[in-house]
């Protein structure tokens, strides 16, 4: 469920970007003034006052949910780790290591935590200011003893001497397999409940997407606007994060030049802009942990016919992909409505040009559950969030995706950011 493509400052921050979803400080630190800052960027202000953070009650909501389809599907507590379904119930913030912290909810009763015991202080205020409350229990281990102990003696004392432990997705195998190994403990996949809450975005959420989503296409037309002949993918990269920044928010894109846009998440190959080059850029920012990811690819001066055309395919299976989309309808069938516009137009057959599924859910990760992809039958629901960003990559010439984020509304989809008009001028007036 991590984000695949993130966020490019430098050529040797790429690969590690697209890896690992970091941010090179370089991208962090840009300048939003000075006589270096181009105008367009300059122009900019801040959007950060419009963001609205999700509340206590709000995640003690999602408890309450997640305990629901804990009874729906013969769940007794469910395991969290550090990373992002954390933060979505509990609000807590933290990392992964070789050193255990959970988060146990059980199905009935109080949640309660075990933590490394120099951790202990650092979980607990974080703790009691989320949901958890102070009457979350912290159960602290020291470097030489066992977490799996403190998380039987947990369950033990909420009734639960033998139970059936939902391991959130991302839980890491050791964490997971530590605790499969108690007496009477049965571990199962806990996505049912975690995907089953996140999959479907309430309305603050979708407010938080949607601001996202505007911010990162403010930010494109700002570079975009600044970009010039000479400047390599990392100066154009550096545009993109300096006008996020001055949006009020951290975000960036990767950048694929010429030949290498045929490359869907591109290359750490130096590339340089010249007159008639095609860029695809993608990427995006983080409001209040929902994340934006938006592709837009353009032509510096004029695209030849073969580009046109194919940016024209390209549209028309964007578009089609969002008039496709309504509740009750298959996830897969988004897919195939957008590979019939690509493959009847000569780029196929099935993966052959369209490298690539539809879209992917999003939300607090870039990717999560579900995916607009073959195969998913499962039906779409209103309140979903994804991505529709469908492309044709020729090989050794160039490639072009669109990518925009799409809603599914109670009567079909609506895209949170206008389509791109052209290679020309790829950017539309944001309503």
């Amino acid at each position: 469920m991590s984000s695949r493509r993130r966020f490019i400052g430098t050529t040797a921050a790429t690969a590690a970007a697209l890896a690992s979803g970091a941010r090179p400080a370089s991208a962090q630190q840009a300048p939003t003034q000075g006589p270096d800052v181009p105008p367009a960027i300059k122009a900019l202000k801040s959007m950060k006052a419009l963001a609205k953070p999700i509340t206590v009650d709000e995640r003690r909501g999602r408890i309450e949910r997640a305990r629901q389809l804990m009874k729906a599907n013969k769940i007794d507590a469910l395991m969290l780790n550090g990373g992002t379904s954390m933060e979505y119930f509990t609000g807590i913030r933290w990392g992964l290591s070789e050193r255990m912290l959970a988060a146990i909810i059980p199905a009935n009763g109080t949640a309660f935590l075990v933590t490394p015991k120099f951790e202990q202080e650092r979980a607990m205020e974080q703790a009691h200011l989320g949901p958890l409350g102070t009457d979350a229990e912290v159960m602290a281990w020291e470097e030489h003893e066992s977490p799996w102990a403190l998380l039987a003696q947990g369950l033990k004392a909420r009734g639960m001497a033998t139970a059936t432990v939902g391991a959130e997705e991302t839980v890491r195998f050791v964490f997971a397999d530590g605790t499969a190994h108690l007496p009477g403990i049965t571990v199962v996949s806990g996505t049912p409940v975690t995907a089953g809450c996140r999959m479907v975005k309430d309305k603050h959420e979708q407010e938080l997407m949607r601001l996202a989503s505007r911010v990162t296409h403010m930010a494109y037309e700002a570079a975009w606007k600044s970009l010039k002949e000479g400047m390599t993918q990392d100066d154009f990269a550096r545009l993109v994060s300096q006008a996020h920044r001055a949006l009020g928010f951290d975000g960036g894109a990767g950048v694929q030049v010429g030949k290498f846009s045929a490359l869907p998440h591109g290359s750490v190959t130096p590339q340089v802009v010249r007159e008639g080059s095609i860029l695809l850029i993608d990427g995006g920012c983080r409001v209040e942990g929902y994340q934006s990811d938006l592709s837009r690819t353009f032509v510096l001066g004029k695209p030849t016919q073969k580009m046109k055309d194919v940016f024209e395919i390209v549209h028309k299976a964007q578009e089609t992909a969002v008039r496709t989309a309504r509740p009750g309808l298959a996830c897969e069938a988004v897919d195939a409505a957008a590979r019939k516009i690509i493959t009847d137009a000569g780029y196929g057959p099935d993966y052959k040009y369209f490298l690539h599924r539809v879209g992917h859910g999003m939300g607090m990760d870039g990717h999560e559950w579900p995916y607009l992809v073959r195969n998913n039958t499962l039906p779409l629901k209103p309140g979903m969030v994804f991505s529709d960003e469908p492309g044709i990559y020729i090989q050794g010439e160039f490639g072009v995706r669109l990518e925009d984020d799409m809603v599914i509304t109670e009567n079909g989809a609506e895209l949170l950011t206008p389509q791109s008009p052209s290679l020309e001028q790829p950017f539309a007036a944001l309503s």
